[in-house]
């Protein structure tokens, strides 16, 4: 939670490097000014949330960092491990099993970052823990249980464009990055695809890719019932068509995935670190990654989620446009409405402050 009487701060390191001071050094430097050792880890399980990224997308965090993180946390006496909850979509990240595998090809592995990899929903993303909350939409929220009996939390962020929240950063992966399948159910319920039949061609490839057989062909077409549907949108992203389309309430979503992060920081220490590098814009889920909005920002660390969400959107903005990029075209404007122009990311944020999550009102310490 944020303090009333002193604005949130967050700390900013550049990419500027020099012999003697590479990025791994800085980004030690980082997290310690911003004061990951005011917090006890002796003993402490320590989860480190992290998005894997879907095999094929290149944008995730380096795992070198995430060595560099295990490292001091272990000087401090932490039992630390990398963990991540099972999507909703049909992927290589929706059990266990494929999950860990798609985690080890992209290097996030015991030798490479120096921890165990545990799969926070388990085998079928049915371990979880219900965590009450009380909020508008969700009086409990169902968190991955390696997540929900962690002692501390350290989000670790790759802060990129999202189709369903404009952004995804701290609170993105703290919200729907920590529930689990049935807990991923309830924060995209709000909002169900549609086909657009006239674009539709009858391929199937929807048909295959829906994890709850909530799509079938008629004359040559796609049908979804929407008694079975839960709206995770994988159907829209595996068409080639433009034929499956949303049917956007980015609001709800967004307001739900706000209450789960609160779940998620609920008692206990927390801290967190965005990597406004790679600023692709779509979500590290689809299996391809597209050319970068803006060029790399750097990366930044606060105790505070929504301060550090809002300091890299305005970061972002204060940016020039990636010309090579999508939304290249644009001379000026948000770069993630350009990028997503149904969204509306601030309302997101907005429902976060508003329910104690933390504050947009910040202060930036840009570090050497």
């Amino acid at each position: 939670m944020h303090n009333s009487i002193e604005k949130p701060v967050v700390y900013l390191t550049n990419l500027r490097t020099r012999p003697g001071k590479n990025l791994l050094d800085k980004f030690e430097i980082l997290v310690k000014k911003a004061g990951l050792l005011n917090i006890d880890f002796e003993k402490k399980l320590t989860a480190i949330k992290i998005h894997f990224g879907e095999p094929g997308n290149l944008a995730y965090i380096r795992p070198n960092y995430v060595l560099r993180l295990v490292q001091i946390l272990k000087k401090q006496g932490a039992l630390p491990f990398l963990t991540d909850s099972n999507t909703l979509y049909k992927g290589r990240r929706a059990n266990g099993v494929d999950h860990i595998e798609s985690a080890f090809e992209n290097g996030f592995n015991p030798m490479a970052t120096g921890c165990p990899v545990i799969i926070a929903d388990g085998i079928k993303g049915t371990e979880y823990r219900e965590i009450e909350i009380n909020q508008k939409h969700c009086r409990t929220a169902k968190i991955g249980s390696a997540i929900a009996e962690s002692d501390v939390l350290i989000s670790m962020n790759h802060f990129k464009g999202h189709e369903l929240t404009g952004f995804g950063g701290a609170i993105k992966n703290l919200g729907m990055g920590s529930g689990s399948i049935g807990g991923k159910m309830e924060m995209h319920s709000n909002g169900q695809p549609k086909i657009n039949l006239e674009h539709c061609i009858g391929c199937g490839i929807c048909v295959k890719n829906c994890a709850q057989g909530a799509i079938h062909l008629e004359n040559k077409k796609a049908v979804i019932d929407y008694n079975r549907c839960v709206g995770c949108g994988q159907c829209v992203a595996v068409c080639m068509y433009d034929a499956a389309q949303p049917q956007w309430d980015s609001v709800g979503a967004q307001e739900k995935i706000a209450e789960y992060a609160l779940a998620v920081v609920k008692n206990r220490p927390t801290f967190h670190i965005n990597f406004i590098m790679n600023v692709s814009p779509n979500c590290d889920c689809w299996s391809m990654n597209d050319v970068p909005i803006v060029g790399d920002i750097g990366i930044a660390a606060s105790f505070d989620p929504v301060a550090l969400d809002r300091a890299s959107v305005d970061l972002i903005n204060q940016a020039p446009i990636n010309r090579a990029s999508c939304i290249g075209h644009a001379e000026q404007g948000d770069r993630f409405t350009l990028a997503q122009p149904h969204t509306n990311w601030k309302l997101g944020l907005d429902y976060a402050e508003r329910i104690g999550l933390g504050s947009q009102d910040y202060e930036l310490i840009v570090l050497d």
